[in-house]
């Protein structure tokens, strides 16, 4: 969302207002529901950990509709304190009532930081996921539940998240740039001198949000990051860096990298994996694209080489910036920050 005032650093406080509010319409809720791939991960994750949840008790941070909640009771859990910050959880409250779970599923209004529980729980489930993993810093909630309400040895769904970055060919892109060349013969009148305009709108350094399709990635994707949910720590997530390495599959242009998570579930016999590759089904996640301001040319097996580095932006602790110093075959490193388009700032 773009905002034409002056921007602004804002409160913590003003943050996760603007941050619950976001989640207190149906939209956002009907577009995760309906991931498939994401809500029959969880589904799928809970009941055959349900040796682990039968009897036990849950903590279900930012339960959201509940939907979670719902099958982890189904799982056997003895109860479910399904913690919501915004007003969905009136919706929550009335889900697990028309399921007959108001005995075992108890929802709390108020943050995980907030609220106060009646004992420790034996496991934490939880979708926290955003944008590139970590735009909402919702992942320092989790953490905090681990620290204070976790027991010893505890569950924890997912328990582990690695972050992957490739270089990308994204057409739409340039043929957004390539319009304003047709127009003249459509029209009669060249636009063609609009196209550094578009290029600097379009290249800018926002990340996009969007689906990138297989055949537009240009090699194997490099990991630069894991978090272990057990033992990761809240200061560890103030700067996640790392190296990556990749050789282009053959000739083509790279524009952009793309950035994609997985996140993985224990699971009895093996654990349970859900991914936003672009070489996976489709999530409510897709893909965070980050343009390059020129693409630049390669062959089969040109080295692609670079750092990553990703934060919370001074504006905003919720947002992520990306950071990437780059170098594609013999050309100079390059370097360029990135951050998903701001939409905590208040009208003005």
């Amino acid at each position: 969302m773009s905002h034409a005032g002056k921007k602004r650093k804002l409160d913590k406080t003003r943050q996760d207002r603007l941050y619950f509010d976001s989640y207190a319409d149906v939209t956002i809720h009907e577009e995760m529901i309906a991931d498939h791939v994401r809500t029959d991960a969880y589904r799928t994750a809970i009941l055959r950990n349900s040796e682990r949840i039968r009897g036990k008790a849950v903590l279900d941070v930012g339960a959201g509709t509940g939907v979670l909640s719902v099958f982890c009771a189904q799982a056997g859990a003895r109860k479910v304190y399904a913690v919501e910050a915004c007003s969905i959880a009136e919706q929550a409250a009335k889900i697990v009532r028309h399921n007959g779970l108001e005995e075992r599923v108890q929802v709390i209004r108020g943050t995980v930081e907030s609220v106060e529980l009646p004992e420790r729980v034996d496991v934490i489930v939880s979708e926290w996921m955003g944008y590139a993993l970590l735009h909402e810093s919702m992942l320092n909630s989790v953490l905090f539940a681990r620290d204070k309400w976790l027991q010893p040895d505890g569950l924890i769904l997912p328990s582990r998240a690695e972050l992957y970055i490739t270089p990308v060919c994204e057409p739409l892109a340039e043929d957004r740039l390539f319009f304003w060349y047709t127009v003249k013969e459509k029209y009669g009148v060249d636009m063609s001198c609009m196209a550094e305009f578009a290029r600097r709108c379009i290249k800018n350094c926002d990340i996009a949000v969007s689906a990138v399709s297989a055949e537009d990635v240009l090699s194997h994707a490099a990991r630069f990051a894991e978090l272990d949910l057990n033992t990761v720590t809240v200061d560890e997530l103030r700067l996640l860096r790392g190296r990556f390495r990749c050789e282009s599959f053959g000739q083509a242009s790279v524009n952009a990298f793309c950035v994609y998570f997985t996140v993985s579930f224990p699971c009895p016999d093996k654990p349970l994996l859900l991914s936003t590759s672009p070489f996976q089904p489709e999530t409510h996640w897709k893909q965070a694209v980050m343009y390059l301001d020129s693409p630049v040319e390669v062959v089969q097996d040109t080295p692609i080489t670079g750092e990553v580095s990703m934060y919370p932006s001074e504006d905003s602790a919720r947002h992520i910036c990306v950071h990437v110093e780059y170098n594609i075959g013999e050309q100079k490193r390059q370097s360029k920050t990135f951050a998903i388009p701001d939409w905590t700032s208040d009208p003005q």
